[in-house]
């Protein structure tokens, strides 16, 4: 399994900053799957976050694991038009289907390229973690 995937779903909630003009924007994601071998998340195209990862695809995640480590994730996030993978990100994410549907005009997928995730901690050097 993609190992950033894996440390973004032991946060539960993980944060997404994106850049507006030249004001960072943060706000908390919590859908992560890996299809076709990449880490994936998704949005809504009528959001402030769409626009703006559209306009600039540079973003970080971060996110508070329950044993006090934490993940950073560097990366450009990617709109993926295929509808098997909007609906492959519904069955991995589950509670998402109360809010899109394939077909639906509004559900995008977005997946990581180039990501460079960092996991640290108040007592250890930082680690790199490979896809």
């Amino acid at each position: 399994m993609n190992k950033i995937v894996e440390e973004l779903k032991k946060t539960g909630v993980f944060y997404l900053a994106t850049v507006e003009g030249n004001l960072p924007r943060v706000r908390p994601f919590g859908a992560i799957a890996e299809i076709e071998g990449k880490a994936y998340t998704c949005t809504n195209n009528t959001k402030d976050v769409y626009a703006q990862l559209m306009k600039n695809p540079n973003a970080e995640l971060c996110g508070m694991e329950k044993d006090g480590t934490w993940v950073r994730v560097k990366t450009k996030l990617i709109r993926d038009d295929r509808d098997e993978i909007r609906a492959e990100m519904l069955e991995k994410n589950p509670s998402l289907k109360s809010m899109y549907h394939v077909g639906d005009g509004i559900f995008e997928v977005l997946y990581f390229e180039k990501p460079v995730c960092v996991k640290y901690s108040f007592t250890a050097a930082p680690v790199v973690v490979e896809e």
